[in-house]
């Protein structure tokens, strides 16, 4: 008789303030249906207020997810949530240098993006000349076409995509530094004189990040934008045309579907079959473990280094 696996912990860090939000939500859905689909590994997760109440975990999970939010990447400044965040992702990294024990993994989403990107310097976080609102397409880059969380996905693929903030202008030498890669850009726009924004970059085998909602489902954006009160408000931004263009993506699986069901799970996958190889042999043994997925020691840049990129760029 095989002995029991233990559970993989993981834990969403919540930087939506207290706002209603549909990120949350979804990001809880898949971590519920990812508890023994993966290898049969239960996997067991809660949650953190950490902007609302400067609630930081420790390194006592396996995987974090990182949310969305509301505002400006530098609205914690001085701020004690943003130094216990910063504190928290100083100690996961210090953690995955050293290479004891088992890696930790983690999934910047949209504005935790651009936090990631203020805490490694890899590119400048600024404000938009006008706001991102809706269904988007994607582009993967080479490096994203090959990666894990992106293989197989159409170019372009489609995201949500809602921010009043972008991650621009990389810094080659920084991300070649850590080994980093940008693995996919916004759309390019010959007619608009402005450079297209990073919208995934992986820093490390255990750290990735996306600029757009890997977690936003069509049907829970469907329900959320045809109320009446969020209708009325879409319309009043982007106008009717928009909201329309919203709708007939969420109901084109060619769009978002194919997001939703790929890069989340996909990042939950891989960190499960490191985490837990022996699931992995025992549900396919014929595999062997010389073709699991192959996660070695990363780079990364001193913290003293990484200090100068969170006051602002």
């Amino acid at each position: 008789m095989q002995p029991a696996i233990s559970p993989v912990r993981a834990t969403i860090l919540d930087l939506y303030d207290n706002e209603p939000n549909e990120g949350m939500r979804a990001l809880c859905e898949l971590l519920t249906a990812a508890d023994g689909s993966f290898f049969g590994v239960p996997l067991t997760f809660d949650t953190h207020e950490t902007r609302y109440k400067a609630e930081a975990p420790g390194l006592d999970y396996d995987v974090y997810l990182s949310s969305g939010g509301p505002g400006s990447p530098f609205d914690g400044e001085g701020k004690a949530w943003e130094k216990r965040y910063f504190d928290w992702l100083d100690s996961v990294v210090a953690h995955n240098e050293r290479g004891h024990g088992s890696p930790k993994f983690v999934l910047f989403i949209c504005h935790s993006f651009q936090m990631m990107a203020r805490f490694f310097g890899f590119a400048s976080v600024v404000p938009r000349r006008s706001p991102s609102f809706g269904i988007v397409p994607v582009h993967p880059t080479k490096a994203g076409k090959a990666d894990v969380l992106l293989r197989g996905l159409p170019d372009p693929f489609y995201g949500a995509d809602f921010r009043s903030w972008q991650v621009v202008q990389p810094r080659v030498d920084a991300l070649r530094s850590m080994g980093a890669s940008v693995l996919a850009i916004e759309k390019a726009r010959p007619h608009i004189p402005l450079e297209r924004a990073l919208m995934a970059v992986r820093i490390s085998p255990h750290l990735v990040g996306t600029q757009f909602h890997p977690e936003a489902d069509p049907p829970g954006m469907s329900r959320h934008f045809r109320s009446d009160q969020r209708r009325d408000g879409v319309i009043r931004k982007v106008g009717l045309a928009k909201y329309e263009q919203i709708l007939e993506r969420l109901e084109d699986p060619d769009y978002l579907k194919v997001t939703h069901d790929t890069v989340v799970p996909r990042f939950l996958r891989q960190a499960v079959a490191v985490l837990r190889p022996e699931a992995v042999a025992a549900t396919l043994p014929e595999v062997g473990a010389a073709t699991l997925p192959e996660v070695g020691a990363a780079s990364y840049p001193a913290v003293a280094d990484r200090s100068r990129s969170r006051q602002g760029t």
